[in-house]
Order: structure tokens, then sequence, then C-alpha cells
């Protein structure tokens, strides 16, 4: 009589690839909220029941962030020399837009500044906010 156990064969589920596929999974979805988003100063922008899409094509963005500091599309700038800057981007097109995105702590003081540098250049100024929820 063979009383011997049977080898049975192990049933493996081999997750390699699966974790490869989670992983480039998760590396797209960083990289697509990063181009949903392409904006590189993160602010809270003040909200808004009226805000609207500004259409127009030809815009400079300028950022303030909580810690008074200045960006104009998404380079760091001295607030004496933003006048300068919108300036020389006025020269290559002149119905430019300017859009103000500011921290909701920021004061309006600071705001204004950039509204007198759209007034003394003659531009449209925007201010950026969020819808409300």
């Amino acid at each position: 009589m063979n009383l011997r156990k049977r080898n049975k064969g192990t049933v493996e589920v081999h997750t390699s690839a699966l974790n490869d596929i989670m992983f480039f999974l998760l590396l797209f979805f960083l990289l697509a909220s990063a181009v949903v988003n392409p904006q590189v100063v993160k602010l809270l922008l003040p909200r808004s029941e009226a805000g609207q899409q500004s259409n127009s094509q030809k815009t400079v963005t300028i950022s303030i962030d909580d810690n008074l500091n200045y960006f104009v599309d998404k380079q760091p700038t001295k607030p004496e020399n933003i006048l300068a800057v919108v300036e020389t981007m006025q020269k290559a097109s002149p119905d430019l837009t300017i859009v103000v995105y500011a921290e909701r702590k920021v004061s309006i003081e600071n705001v204004m500044s950039i509204y007198d540098v759209g007034n003394k250049l003659k531009l449209k100024v925007v201010l950026a906010v969020e819808p409300k929820k």
C-alpha cells in the first residue's frame, strides 16, 4: 500500500507586473494633475459668485503670495520692477491684459499697486477669483 503524500503544485500569482502597472498609473495621474493646473505659484484665491472666465489671448499673470513675493509669469520679480517688465511685454503685444492672482490674505493695497501699473500703461487688469462652492 502506498501511503506517501502526493506532491501538489502550489499556485502562485506573480504580482511584479501589477506593481509596474500601478507605478505607471500613479505617475500618469501625477503628471496629469500638474498639467491641469499649470500654475507654479499655488495661491488660495478669493471667492466670488460673479466670476467669469477671461477670454483674452494675450495675458500676463502677476501673482502675489502671502509673503508678498511677486511673480510675473511665474518669474520672481521685485515690486518696483513690475512696471518695467510689463512695459516690455506691452511693446510685444499692445492689447495685453494683466491677470492678478493674489492670495486671500494679501492686503488690498498690494493688489492696487498692480492696478496702478495697469492704469499707467492703459491696460486692462483682471482679478482672478475662485468660484464659490
